[in-house]
């Protein structure tokens, strides 16, 4: 056999790859907020908006029946919010980013939110699993203008600590960008790998927490001052003396948006952080209390 024949055979067949891709607008008429317009390709969709608290705002479930990324595959969603459309959007279950083959081919998964004059986008998904061994991307990108207003929370869980699987190996490379009126405002950005993973573990770091979060939201209303917003502050941090343990979370005030974060060992317990953060948030910056998705209770 020759030397070219041989490498031939040894090489396996291509692997398969999904990319999967959903854009929607939305756009606020005299019957309530509507899903105007519906894209999609692959395995990434919406069935129908639910309309739990009135037809002026609308909630939608992102269903991507695989459940999770492989090598390849690259998940695209866009959604773009008239004026004045108000959109909470949220996710079924957890995201996963399995490990990945020996070539390391990407696991990607982005986001794009285009949030016109008084548009309100809320971004709640459930966390993003990141097995050993994954090598992916997650990037959101939000654009606002004008007077619009977004909520929005990320949570990611390392490895699978419950197995016993730590994030010992692979590569997660995390991004949040946000604009107004096209200037940047918000750039959170992550990046683990071999090279990282001793910072991570060290006190400095992310003390070796496998799960960590933020909670975006904002812009506040130009008729807060400083005294209500030290005031609203204050309240959020009172929320924390209710979660017991060891995790880590505080918020922070950062060029007119409220950034809450959490560090510790529990998806579910930083998930009811945020949930307790945006409930006091929510009324705020929307005017509307709370109202949880119907699927979260499923």
């Amino acid at each position: 056999m020759s030397a070219v024949l041989a490498e031939q055979v040894a090489q396996p067949a291509a692997a398969s790859a999904w990319h999967a891709s959903l854009a929607l607008q939305f756009r606020q008429q005299a019957r309530g907020c509507r899903l105007v317009r519906s894209t999609h390709h692959g395995p990434l969709y919406v069935q129908k908006p639910f309309y739990p608290e009135g037809a002026d705002t609308a909630h939608v479930y992102l269903l991507h029946p695989p459940g999770g990324l492989v090598s390849g595959d690259r998940l695209t969603i866009t959604i773009n919010l008239d004026e004045d459309a108000r959109v909470l959007a949220t996710t079924p279950g957890a995201g996963r980013l399995y490990r990945a083959r020996s070539d390391r081919t990407l696991q990607q998964q982005s986001q794009m939110f285009e949030l016109a004059d008084g548009a309100v986008m809320e971004w709640l998904p459930q966390e993003m699993i990141v097995f050993p061994g994954a090598f992916g991307r997650t990037d959101t990108t939000v654009n606002m203008r004008g007077s619009s207003t977004y909520l929005g929370w990320e949570i990611c869980c390392l490895g699978l600590p419950a197995s016993d699987l730590p994030f010992t190996h692979g590569e997660l490379h995390q991004r949040l960008f946000i604009c107004h009126d096209g200037m940047p405002v918000l750039l959170e950005n992550l990046h683990l790998n071999e090279a990282s993973f001793e910072l991570a573990a060290a006190a400095v770091g992310m003390n070796a927490c496998p799960v960590s979060g933020v909670f975006v939201a904002g812009m506040l209303p130009a008729g807060v001052g400083a005294e209500a917003t030290q005031a609203v502050l204050t309240a959020l941090r009172e929320t924390l003396s209710s979660f017991a343990g060891s995790a880590q979370a505080n918020v922070t005030l950062v060029n007119g948006f409220i950034v809450g974060r959490y560090l510790g060992y529990s998806a579910e317990e930083a998930r009811r952080v945020f949930i307790a953060f945006w409930r006091i948030l929510r009324p705020l910056l929307t005017g509307r209390n709370a109202c949880l998705p119907r699927i979260w209770s499923t």
